[in-house]
């Protein structure tokens, strides 16, 4: 599609492209730009310090790119939170964020209470478990936004070799995406075929967006998010930045299931509120696998509810602390 091919060249970036932090941090004070990381977390104390003192003394303290550095937790049982704080995180639980909003257990959830949370124009999102993490994860995402007004929402992309017991293995990340969302997109919404790692976990959306869309709490929230700003604003309002390589912690077969069963979830979703497909039946939120057991077969069900949280500019208490007048 010429279309895409024209974004290609357009739209998406390398993070070499981006070496001059000090020359990104006078454009963004031109502009009187704020900026805010959020880093998900979940029993995340193996990797948390390494990322939490790699960015503060990188990003504020030597370059003062970022504004703030906030982890949102859901609920970590070893001491991720005591650990981050150590290093100069600002730490919060996702359920003490608007507690009248009641809390859930998912990424998503902490996601979108933190956008209520934080204070930045642009929230840039980094997953925990990052074994090479490097400053390009945040600089290759921000600059995009703060170069480019007109770009909206900008992803990772990036080789991803597995981490497992056996050591580093070359490839084999992003499955999901080539059995399951490359394919979805391709038949429904060609475009978003385009983005090279559309279920990356970091990316960079300015506030205005992340405030008016809605927010499934689970695996289905970067899908949800391409399609809903796609459809709101285009494939321009998106940028993608090469961040070079990502070494994460392999995930079984059948985790990717539950993540598969998410997406999907979220995905026929979408289609059904856009009419795109006929009358479908309610999704259940069961999913079944199947394990071999001492000589028999049995079902292992899994209930993963894919609730979703809606726009956070729709939330009273959100237009109270942001000033946002009634319509």
């Amino acid at each position: 599609m010429a279309k895409i091919d024209e974004w290609l060249n357009t739209n998406t970036f390398h993070y070499g492209q981006f070496w001059d932090i000090k020359g990104l941090i006078d454009t963004k004070e031109r502009r009187n730009l704020k900026l805010s990381l959020c880093i998900p977390t979940l029993n995340e104390e193996t990797t948390i310090a390494k990322e939490v003192v790699l960015f503060k003394s990188e990003l504020v303290d030597r370059y003062p790119l970022l504004d703030e550095i906030a982890i949102i937790d859901s609920g970590s049982t070893d001491r991720t939170l005591e650990v981050a704080k150590s290093f100069g995180a600002d730490v919060y639980l996702s359920a003490d964020i608007l507690p009248h909003q009641g809390s859930r257990r998912g990424k998503g959830e902490n996601l979108w209470k933190a956008i209520y949370q934080l204070s930045g124009d642009i929230i840039v999102y980094v997953d925990a478990d990052i074994k090479n993490i490097h400053p390009r994860f945040v600089y290759g995402l921000v600059a995009p936004l703060i170069y480019r007004p007109e770009i909206h929402y900008v992803k990772a992309f990036y080789d991803r070799p597995l981490a497992d017991e056996t050591g580093i293995r070359p490839s084999g990340g992003g499955r999901v995406t080539e059995i399951l969302v490359r394919p979805l997109f391709s038949l429904f919404f060609p475009e978003l075929a385009a983005l090279i790692q559309p279920l990356s976990g970091e990316y960079a959306v300015r506030r205005q967006v992340l405030e008016r869309i809605p927010f499934p709490i689970g695996y289905g929230v970067e899908t949800s998010h391409l399609i809903d700003v796609y459809s709101e604003w285009g494939l321009d309002a998106f940028g993608q930045t090469d961040l070079d390589r990502r070494v994460h912690r392999h995930q079984s077969t059948r985790d990717l299931g539950k993540m598969s069963f998410g997406i999907l979830h979220a995905f026929l979703e979408r289609l059904r509120s856009r009419g795109l497909t006929g009358e479908m039946p309610h999704l259940t939120p069961i999913l079944r696998q199947f394990q071999f057991n001492e000589g028999n077969y049995e079902q292992v069900v899994f209930e993963l509810p894919e609730e979703e949280r809606p726009p956070m500019i729709d939330i009273p208490e959100y237009r109270d602390r942001f000033g946002i007048q009634d319509n």
